[in-house]
């Protein structure tokens, strides 16, 4: 297992939470337009499994699937008093703690939501975790086989 670190202080990985409305509308015209799934990001800049689960999914072994897959939205939770509506509307229980993520289809329906804090070791330093939950929930296209990473 690779050990990963929290990026040095000052990095910012959740825009300002005002923004978390256009962002995900956004996200919504580009996965229509593309035929991804978006998948949203709960979090906030103090959050230290953010990072590692940030580094997870941009990593060498998952940004190729994550970018040909999805639409990466990332909802700044503040100290968990920003947000919340959105979350609610995800069935994201951020109070059970971050990063917490929900799947929606290409037109904003939800999919997936960690209700449970299923999938909790992809906020850890295991990018394989991370894999098998974008493999997991990639959008099915013809021809694709659940090893073939740009499908």
């Amino acid at each position: 297992m690779v050990a990963l670190q929290a990026p040095a202080q000052g990095r910012e990985i959740y825009p300002n939470p005002e923004r978390a409305k256009a962002d995900l509308a956004a996200a919504v015209k580009l996965a229509t337009q593309t035929h991804k799934r978006i998948l949203l990001d709960f979090g906030g800049n103090w959050c230290g499994d953010c990072f590692v689960l940030d580094l997870n999914l941009h990593g060498e072994m998952n940004r190729a699937l994550l970018d040909s897959n999805f639409v990466m939205v990332h909802i700044n939770i503040g100290h968990m008093d920003e947000n919340a509506d959105l979350a609610a509307r995800y069935q994201v229980p951020i109070k059970r703690g971050v990063p917490a993520m929900a799947v929606l289809d290409e037109r904003g329906r939800l999919l997936y939501s960690q209700k449970d804090k299923e999938g909790e070791a992809m906020s850890r330093t295991d990018p394989r975790a991370v894999r098998d939950f974008l493999l997991k929930w990639r959008p099915e296209r013809a021809g694709c086989s659940t090893v073939m990473v740009n499908c």
